[in-house]
């Protein structure tokens, strides 16, 4: 077995770009742009589209087989047992060495969003708060506002990680008048990339006890940690005992088109979780849960692979960045394929823009806005991750270098273009 027994991401690389097998390197672009998904069909065809987290892979050998074998028994009822959950408690152990994953504490839901909702619904009410540290994922904020729930901002630092102080005065705010409040939290973080350490989340573990706030845990990209960083479950620390994960398959296999996710409760919550209501587990695809079943289960050969992959990228994009676009501030992602590029220097970002606010995953700004009339590269906006996302894109590196290449070239160009 590699390193990613230990909890961390293969150290080996490739000697060159033409020693490339992985899975990134499988698909022509024209392959690509069959697909019939929102990230090749919401912009015309000379788009590259760079945006959305979906990657240019095929589908990992044993999740297409198991699929395939589903197909032909014409197994497409309604989903049942506990095979999913038994999957992920295997990998958490042999990835992550965290053995503390109790199948009876799991509950299979739609996805890891709508699982969150209703999680949330389990720990606050109408009303009451849910912190998010921003810029974050869009959803965080559209999810729990649709839902009647506040959302309170603690902004991270400077270095991208989670500001405790800012944190603590969040969580204050958050339980005025003695509303109760959730911490919603999302590990590995997107945008940034960032893997939480151990010793930050046992941090927030015991702010969270103290101040009586439950913590949700999105951990949908742990599998994708990129060498040099180390996966920790939130639920694997102390203090984390009434806390909540939701976990899936579909970001590391790329399933997102196969419904299923898993909502984890540590030992002092698992009677909340049983609260659950029923038709919360109807949502499901039974295709979707063979097949993050079988990611799990038997993936991880095909995941080595693809973080090799992604390293390779990270260090390419890396380059790319120097050669054609030296201004932007970049911090290499820890985990995820997900890059935050700091692009205020352009001086294209307006606090007015984006009038609809944070999580409206549609409205498109600043910098983002050029590059894709300038440059035909499709990248997430910046403000809509919420306070600190003004002025900033979020690409994706999980595509083919050539793929990259062009989309990097093309923003460069489009700089120099617009500085004339």
């Amino acid at each position: 077995m590699t390193d990613a027994t230990k909890g961390e991401a293969p150290e080996v690389s490739y000697a060159s770009e033409a020693d490339r097998t992985d899975p990134l390197v499988q698909l022509s672009l024209e392959q690509l742009r069959r697909r019939t998904s929102l990230k090749w069909r919401t912009h015309p065809a000379d788009v590259l589209p760079l945006w959305v987290a979906e990657m240019d892979v095929p589908l990992a050998p044993p999740v297409a087989e198991a699929l395939r074998t589903a197909i032909d028994l014409g197994d497409t009822g309604y989903p049942y047992g506990s095979a999913y959950a038994e999957a992920l408690a295997g990998f958490a152990a042999e990835r992550w060495r965290w053995d503390g994953l109790r199948v009876e504490h799991t509950a299979i839901v739609p996805d890891v969003m709508l699982g969150v909702v209703e999680v949330l619904r389990l720990v606050t009410g109408p009303g009451d708060a849910v912190v998010v540290c921003s810029p974050v994922y869009p959803p965080f904020y559209a999810f729990v506002a649709h839902d009647a729930r506040e959302v309170v901002e603690a902004r991270l630092g400077p270095d991208l990680r989670v500001d405790l102080a800012a944190l603590e005065d969040a969580f204050v705010r958050a339980r005025r008048d003695g509303r109760r409040a959730a911490f919603l939290m999302s590990n590995p973080h997107n945008p940034t990339g960032v893997v939480h350490t151990r010793q930050e989340l046992e941090a927030v573990a015991a702010l969270a006890r103290e101040h009586g706030v439950r913590v949700v845990s999105d951990e949908i990209h742990a599998p994708l940690v990129l060498p040099g960083a180390v996966f920790t479950p939130f639920l694997s620390v102390p203090g984390a005992e009434n806390a909540f994960a939701l976990v899936s398959a579909s970001k590391a296999w790329n399933l997102a088109g196969l419904k299923a996710a898993l909502a984890v409760a540590g030992s002092e919550a698992a009677a909340e979780l049983r609260m659950l209501p029923e038709e919360v587990g109807h949502g499901p695809s039974h295709l979707g849960v063979i097949a993050h079943t079988a990611a799990f289960r038997a993936g991880g050969g095909w995941l080595d692979e693809l973080l090799l992959g992604l390293d390779a990228n990270r260090r390419l994009l890396g380059r790319l960045l120097d050669e054609h676009l030296p201004d932007v501030r970049y911090q290499r992602p820890e985990g995820t394929y997900l890059a935050w590029l700091d692009c205020t220097w352009l001086g294209l970002h307006d606090e007015r823009q984006g009038t609809e606010g944070p999580g409206v995953v549609s409205d498109l700004a600043g910098p983002a806005r050029m590059f894709l009339d300038e440059a035909r590269v499709a990248l997430s906006s910046g403000h809509v991750f919420g306070s600190g996302g003004e002025g900033h894109v979020r690409l994706n590196f999980a595509t083919s270098p050539a793929v990259l290449r062009e989309a990097v070239t093309g923003m460069g160009r489009a700089v120099r273009a617009l500085r004339q």
